[in-house]
């Protein structure tokens, strides 16, 4: 007899965060009520058309909380059945991110009437489904292990530009081509949402257009770095391992554009300080095989300077 199997549910993708806090030497996290459910979770929603995980939960818990968030390590996914809008069968696939408040009002004008910091013992007694939990456990687990506080460090492969071919100026000024264009375009919302304090650019032209759309919202100036340039990367390769360096000195969010060449020996010393294996195998695989232009690597890293760990990271391709 054939067997004739159920059509796959189709996925719905969402993403949301557990913001944190330490309020007299003690760990809180912030519940969103639905008054549509009656229920207690994570702020979390579904990803609009085209968008990055990433930008979708900093903006949903923004549009649920009235609160600015940047993501910090990530967290366990959840998977549950769910009928969708259009009343179909659906699997409902939600990445979650730890996250600080960073501005924002807290005045709430969407479908959440209640935003509450809790202790987690009492997160977990007020939490609505049993698939919360484990995001929950995990952010603990890395808070004792004092893992949760990180900063980000974004390393940046400039996007597509403008053909060698088509270019008779020198290389440097070499522009953007539209694809470039849009995904640098594309990249601010996806930095904004681990927000970059500063940003560090190679001097050529290719670099800077590929983080400027995100310095514009932000108004974060760029720091432009010829050692970060193919040019002086072929005759001093070492200042461009400089530059990393400093940033681990600094230990604030930042990003880092530059160009292929260098990427290898920039993510070689990245994983040959303190990681987690999985970071270590990451960061090796991306300094074999390269990484795509647009596409950037997020290190969470945990303290400063020789003995900062990084402790998670993150690619997200264009």
């Amino acid at each position: 007899m054939q067997r004739v199997g159920m059509p796959p549910l189709k996925a719905v993708p969402a993403a949301g965060t557990l913001p944190w806090r330490i309020t007299d030497g003690e760990l809180q996290v912030a519940l969103v009520h639905r008054p549509r459910y009656d229920d207690w979770s994570w702020a979390k929603g579904k990803l609009d058309p085209g968008e990055e995980w990433a930008a979708a939960a900093a903006r949903e818990t923004f549009e649920e909380t009235a609160l600015r968030v940047r993501l910090g390590r990530p967290l366990p996914e959840a998977a549950y059945q769910i009928f969708d809008r259009d009343g179909s069968f659906a699997t409902k696939q939600v990445r979650y991110w730890a996250a600080v408040v960073t501005g924002g009002t807290g005045r709430l004008a969407n479908e959440i009437d209640e935003v509450v910091w809790l202790s987690p013992n009492d997160a977990h007694k007020r939490l609505d489904y049993s698939r919360d939990q484990d995001q929950l456990l995990a952010l603990v687990g890395m808070h004792r292990r004092s893992e949760l506080a990180t900063w980000p460090l974004i390393i940046v492969r400039h996007a597509i530009a403008l053909p060698r071919s088509r270019w008779s100026r020198q290389d440097w000024l070499r522009p953007l081509d539209p694809r470039g264009q849009a995904r640098a375009g594309a990249l601010a919302p996806l930095l904004a949402a681990y927000g970059p304090m500063s940003l560090i650019s190679s001097s050529s032209t290719r670099c800077q257009q590929t983080l400027a759309p995100y310095g514009r919202a932000s108004r974060t100036a760029l720091s432009l770095k010829a050692s970060l340039s193919e040019e002086s990367f072929e005759k001093k390769p070492q200042k461009a391992i400089r530059v990393i360096e400093k940033a681990f000195d600094k230990a604030e969010p930042v990003a880092i554009c530059t160009h292929r060449p260098l990427l290898p020996a920039i993510l070689r010393d990245l994983a040959e300080r303190p990681a987690d294996p999985e970071v270590k195998q990451l960061l090796e695989q991306a300094a074999e095989h390269g990484m795509e232009k647009g596409e950037i690597i997020v290190c969470h890293v945990a303290g400063a300077g020789p003995d900062a760990r990084i402790v998670a990271a993150e690619s997200h391709l264009p």
